[in-house]
């Protein structure tokens, strides 16, 4: 029996439980097919030609509208043109029905703040309904989102078509990855605030009226405050909080140094503020240090998880675990590989790496592509078709991989998207030992998120725009979907 070679190799790759990526031989060109397994696209949106980092996908009412968060402009491109005003403006929040996600439509823009690359935009966005938040106006749903690097922002967009600002906590550095919780209206924003001896880390505020934000305290690790010497910690990246669990997840570092910070909410809500190294320390449970190569951009919880392999035993049928994705941010793998590593929590005092898992090089020449080959981040939707099942990572030019994630202890690839370069797709750069430069134009599939109709949302850091993609195969019966 005669198996062609591709064939062949796509069944030896997921016989290892490796990934499987077309091996082209030539740099990318306009026109080529994504590469993909077990995933196929569902629709596009150019995004106006901008730089994308954070989507969300809300459903409002019978809608689901996606909200997708921009880094600034590029040096060629600092105002790219809003087709909708006629207007050039900064990078900041594109507003996106995505009812139909074959055809998206694009609602608005609100532009952010002045600046190139991580120095301009609005990157964050998150979304809450009234009717959830305590103090809420019913019917209508709400933005929070950072504005550029120095404030964030809460929007109305009832309308989402129709963005009204409501207020801005201004003043800020290093605004980035928040969280907020729609139930009870707490939100972790991750700041610079005055003072404080690092460039992010967190502000707890209780935005249940979200026209009248109440700040709660200042938070981070010993040694960041205002008041400490010496030794200062990695900055924070983001964190995610689980209110019905009263816990709160903490990642700090981004591509080394990373550590993760497990945070019992009622003692970080309810304890004294003052940032003293003992207040600081009063409501941490656990933490865990990574290796000083690799960071902590996205710490993803999956708590309860029953794990088949123990399942007739006495103890530990169930267990908690973390996901936790590095951020590369060096082109051309200049510095060491970031990837995701599973953590098991179940003794949060005592957390220990049990996993990791990682696209392998040679399975697509991906240092010689351009940009950034490595992890970046996950979805962080916790709705049943996905969650506690299949993790989608993005990987930059290695585009989305979609991890089995059922064992945590054997995590394994079971389908990819590597979308294909057009048109709007910008130059990576690298500087070489002589001091020249070169570039290449590479996908940079930044991040990633889900809804609750299964449908996958990725955006381009190389300005290539959002792709909504669903599952086919064996990936898509994990899922449960038909």
């Amino acid at each position: 029996m005669t198996i062609r070679l591709p064939l062949a190799l796509g069944l030896t790759c997921a016989m290892a439980g490796l990934a499987c990526a077309g091996t082209r031989t030539r740099p990318p060109k306009i026109g080529d097919p994504p590469e993909a397994e077990n995933v196929r696209l569902v629709g596009h949106n150019d995004l106006q030609a901008r730089s994308a980092y954070q989507p969300i996908v809300h459903k409002q009412g019978g809608r689901y509208i996606a909200y997708v968060g921009h880094h600034g402009g590029t040096s060629d491109t600092p105002k790219p043109l809003n087709p909708i005003t006629g207007q050039n403006e900064f990078d900041g929040t594109s507003i996106i029905d995505v009812t139909n996600p074959k055809k998206p439509v694009y609602l608005a823009h609100i532009p952010g703040e002045e600046g190139l690359d991580e120095a301009g935009g609005g990157q964050m966005v998150r979304a809450c309904d009234g009717d959830d938040l305590p103090k809420g106006k019913k019917g209508a749903t709400y933005l929070l989102r950072t504005f550029g690097n120095s404030a964030h922002e809460i929007y109305d967009v009832t309308d989402p078509a129709k963005p009204q600002l409501l207020v801005r906590l201004d003043g800020l550095k290093g605004t980035h990855k928040n969280f907020w919780e729609c139930k009870t209206g707490i939100a972790y924003l991750v700041s610079g605030a005055p003072g404080w001896r690092v460039p992010r880390m967190t502000q707890v505020y209780d935005l249940s009226d979200p026209a009248h934000p109440v700040k709660i305290r200042d938070f981070g690790l010993s040694g960041q405050d205002p008041a400490s010497t010496g030794f200062i910690p990695m900055f924070l990246h983001g964190g995610i909080s689980l209110p019905d669990d009263n816990r709160v997840f903490f990642g700090y570092g981004t591509n080394k140094d990373g550590m993760l910070q497990i945070v019992d909410r009622k003692k970080l809500l309810e304890g004294p503020t003052e940032p003293t190294k003992e207040n600081l320390l009063y409501p941490e449970v656990g933490r865990l240090q990574l290796s000083a190569f690799n960071g902590a951009h996205t710490v993803f919880p999956m708590l309860k998880m029953p794990v088949d392999e123990y399942s007739k035993e006495t103890d530990g049928k169930t267990r908690d675990f973390l996901m936790i994705v590095n951020e590369e941010i060096v082109n051309e793998c200049r510095e060491p590989r970031q990837m995701v590593w599973f953590a098991d929590i179940t003794v949060e005092n005592r957390p220990t790496i049990v996993s990791s898992w990682t696209v392998p090089e040679k399975s697509g020449d991906f240092c010689a592509r351009g940009g950034r080959f490595g992890s970046h981040s996950s979805n962080e939707s916790m709705e049943p078709v996905f969650y506690k099942k299949l993790a989608m990572i993005t990987f930059f030019n290695a585009g989305l991989r979609v991890l089995d994630v059922r064992n945590p202890y054997q995590p394994k690839e079971v389908g990819y998207f590597i979308p294909p370069i057009n048109k709007n797709t910008y130059r990576r750069c690298v500087a070489d030992a002589d001091k020249s430069q070169h570039c290449k134009v590479a996908i940079q599939s930044n991040n990633v998120e889900t809804d609750d109709r299964g449908y996958i949302y990725v955006v381009d850091r190389a300005n290539s725009g959002l792709d909504i993609l669903e599952l086919t195969g064996e990936a898509r019966k994990i899922a449960g979907l038909k």
